[in-house]
């Protein structure tokens, strides 16, 4: 995968609603890979590739590769943010670094980092990105491949 130039972390904002707390009083762990896939998807149209968009393309994602750690916990109205950065890019997927804090703190983190291929929409094979080795901003990718999909 080639390696992207630096780029400022985006952050996405969570509302951490009280059916994602158990009986310990915590975020149940599962909620954490719908709060990173979320931000995922924020950070695409944050990066100008709305997710309806990239789908209208015959394009999606899916998730391929996660690892989690917990440092931390997080309980019902606690402030949480994740942020995500661009990892690297890949022929057929992108990585990107997805750390969740509350309050400041880093209480999850998916270590190494998590990957999602680019399946076509009909999920009949991966499509390649266009990217590797060329772009370090997969956002500007993967908006030129719509715009040569689309003909727009």
């Amino acid at each position: 995968m080639a390696a992207p130039a630096p780029e400022s972390e985006f952050t996405h904002r969570v509302d951490v609603r009280y059916l994602e707390v158990d009986q310990q009083g915590v975020v149940f762990n599962m909620w954490y890979l719908a709060y990173f896939d979320d931000a995922m998807t924020a950070w695409l149209a944050h990066r100008g590739v709305p997710y309806q968009q990239l789908f209208a393309a015959g394009l999606d994602v899916q998730l391929v590769h996660t690892e989690v750690d917990w440092r931390g916990a997080v309980g019902f109205g606690d402030d949480l943010t994740i942020g995500v950065s661009l990892a690297a890019i890949g022929r057929t997927s992108l990585t990107l670094d997805l750390r969740a804090r509350r309050d400041g703190t880093e209480v999850v983190t998916d270590e190494p980092s998590t990957s999602w291929s680019r399946p076509t929409a009909a999920a009949s094979g991966r499509s390649p990105t266009g990217c590797a080795r060329r772009s370090a901003n997969e956002a500007d990718c993967l908006a030129r491949r719509q715009d040569r999909t689309t003909g727009g």
